[in-house]
């Protein structure tokens, strides 16, 4: 292998286990963000326990890391000289969609900001044709469209029941505040979750970037790119998540214990199913979505739908926006053969640096922290004193008869 190939592989690895980082401190802490806001963990609890289980998770499954290194891209379409610096520039433009969201708080997804560098710097490097648009819309584009859908429809049926089968009529407590301690099982089922999930995906970039190369024959990441991502992402999640869990422990504070176990059950259990599936999702999506329908779930919900539309529009904007920065980044890549990379990764680096101290210069709140998460909690409207129930009502109706029988019976003894 020549010198500058090797040299290239290497800068690709280090911006792809930085990605992970990123992912780390942007996506995982919305695992915790409902047991903050109902009280069921404190954060520096809720953040190290979502690292230790994002790190656990990320041994647990590898099928979304196969479709991203043997699916997306044809890579036996693209020269082992070229292709290298293409993942580089993909990887720039997500990164640096992803520090930008982070600073400015808009709603993102990691998981699309990698497909669309990726995408855009294939386009432009090479052609349209070395990529396999039938997995794109099959195992990223649909995912995108269904799971926050299902999840959310898991969430409301799981928040009816939870209130149906809580609800008590005497006075006496309902006994909700067992679900607090659920929480605490279910948010760590989904940090669990976003390890099958999110971490593959940088093993999955890793693993296509040696099977070019020639360094790797089969689409299953070596065990030391699965213990490289795992603990890089695990990292980034205890160090970085703070800027994102505070705001959550602030946006989220309508979410009931009940509401929250609802949540975090329906955002595991749709993205461990997807994990198995191979589909590479979006858990801030899945996240967003199923808090939503917890919302619903409630009595007296009411949607804002300005308010999901600008989730959705973030939705949407993620993936094109960070293929426009991949495609950048690959066109300087393709224009100057030579020195284009270490352009891309001197620019990548002054522009991660400038991001990063722009963020210790603002301070961290509602209004330039938000994330999905967040956002879509203030998404449902919850009226403090929301309408009777049927079977209340039922129950007002019979104490009023009896109050008027028995005024009425004491009128009559009066009149004797």
């Amino acid at each position: 292998m020549e010198t500058a190939t090797l040299l290239t592989v290497v800068l690709v690895i280090a911006l792809a286990l930085f990605f992970d980082f990123t992912n780390g401190f942007h996506d995982t802490a919305n695992a915790m963000a409902t047991p903050i806001a109902t009280g069921a963990l404190k954060p520096k609890t809720a953040v190290l326990l979502a690292a230790v289980l994002n790190l656990v998770g990320a041994f647990l499954s590898t099928e979304v890391a196969k479709t991203i290194s043997g699916g997306i891209i044809n890579e036996d379409q693209i020269s082992s000289s070229v292709f290298p610096a293409i993942i580089l520039a993909g990887l720039i433009g997500a990164i640096t969609w992803n520090m930008l969201t982070w600073l400015l708080g808009l709603p993102s997804s990691s998981s699309h900001a990698l497909f669309g560098g990726l995408i855009g710097a294939t386009i432009v490097g090479v052609s349209a044709t070395a990529i396999n648009f039938g997995v794109v819309m099959s195992k990223v584009i649909l995912p995108a469209i269904i799971a926050p859908l299902t999840a959310g429809i898991i969430a409301f049926t799981a928040t009816k029941l939870a209130y149906a089968l809580t609800r008590r009529y005497d006075s006496k407590p309902d006994g909700r505040d067992g679900f607090r301690v659920g929480q605490i099982f279910t948010s760590s089922l989904v940090a669990l979750a976003h390890g099958t999930n999110d971490a593959q995906k940088t093993m999955g970039i890793i693993t296509l970037l040696l099977i070019t190369v020639g360094l790797q024959d089969h689409p299953e990441p070596e065990l030391w790119v699965v213990f490289a991502c795992a603990f890089t992402i695990a990292l980034g999640t205890y160090m970085g998540g703070w800027r994102i869990i505070r705001t959550l422990g602030k946006g989220l504070t309508e979410v009931k214990p009940a509401q929250g176990f609802a949540a975090e059950a329906s955002t595991a259990s749709t993205i461990l199913a997807s994990s198995a599936l191979g589909f590479a999702l979006s858990t801030t999506q899945v996240a967003s979505g199923s808090v939503i329908g917890s919302g619903l779930g409630r009595r007296g919900s009411t949607v804002r739908w300005r308010t999901v539309g600008r989730i959705f529009i973030g939705w949407v904007l993620t993936l094109p926006a960070a293929g426009a920065v991949g495609a950048l980044a690959a066109f300087v890549v393709v224009a100057l053969p030579t020195w284009g990379i270490v352009i891309d990764f001197v620019l990548a680096v002054a522009i991660v640096l400038f991001l990063f101290w722009r963020s210790r210069r603002n301070e961290v709140n509602a209004s330039n922290a938000m994330s999905e998460v967040a956002d879509s909690g203030a998404a449902v409207k919850v009226k403090r004193n929301p309408p009777p129930t049927r079977r209340q009502r039922a129950i007002a109706r019979e104490e009023a008869r009896a109050a008027a029988k028995s005024a009425k019976a004491g009128k009559n003894g009066d009149r004797r």
